[in-house]
C-alpha cells in the first residue's frame, strides 16, 4: 500500500469497530486518514456519513473514501446517489481487484457484521494497492457518467 493518500472513512454504529480497526491500521501505515464518524456505537443513520464521504471524495478533497454498515450495502446505495461517486461493496480480495481495476471505485464499502477484521483489512489493502486499468473499462465509465448527467 503507499502511504500519504487521502482517505476518507464513515461509518453506522453497527461497523464502528470494524471502521476504528481499519482506521489504526492505516494511521500506521501513514496513510491521511480522516474520520467523519460515527465515533461511538450509538445508533446512527448510515445515509448522514455515506453523503459526508461521498461528497468530500467527489469533490476532490479526499481521493477514496471507505465506508462501513453492517453489510456494506446500505452505504454503498447511498453513496452511489452522489454524482461522480463509483461505490463498490467487496467481500473478498477478487471483488475488491476488479473493483479498482475495470470500475475504477473511488470508494469501498465493507460490512461489519460480515467481515473478520483481517479480512476487512485483506481488502483493503488489495483495494488501495490496485490501479484503474483504463482502456476498454474507460468506455463504460464514461457511460455511467452519461447517465449521471442524464438523471439529473
Amino acid at each position: 500500500m503507499d502511504g500519504g493518500i487521502p482517505i476518507a472513512l464513515g461509518s453506522d454504529h453497527a461497523a464502528f469497530q470494524l471502521k476504528e480497526f481499519i482506521k489504526k491500521e492505516l494511521s500506521n501505515r501513514e496513510y491521511n486518514v480522516y474520520d467523519f464518524g460515527v465515533f461511538s456505537e450509538d445508533s446512527a443513520d448510515y445515509p448522514v456519513q455515506a453523503k459526508l464521504v461521498s461528497i468530500a471524495v467527489a469533490k476532490g478533497e479526499y481521493s477514496r473514501g471507505i465506508l462501513f454498515c453492517g453489510t456494506g450495502i446500505g452505504m454503498s446505495i447511498a453513496a452511489n446517489k452522489v454524482k461522480g461517486i463509483r461505490a463498490a461493496v467487496c467481500w473478498n480480495e477478487f471483488t475488491a481487484k476488479v473493483s479498482r481495476n475495470h470500475n475504477n471505485s473511488n470508494i469501498l464499502c465493507l460490512g461489519g457484521r460480515v467481515l473478520s477484521e483481517k479480512e476487512a483489512l485483506k481488502i483493503v489493502e488489495v483495494w488501495l494497492s490496485e490501479k484503474f486499468e483504463q482502456g476498454r473499462h474507460q468506455k463504460r465509465i464514461t457511460l455511467i457518467e452519461e447517465i449521471e448527467k442524464e438523471s439529473c
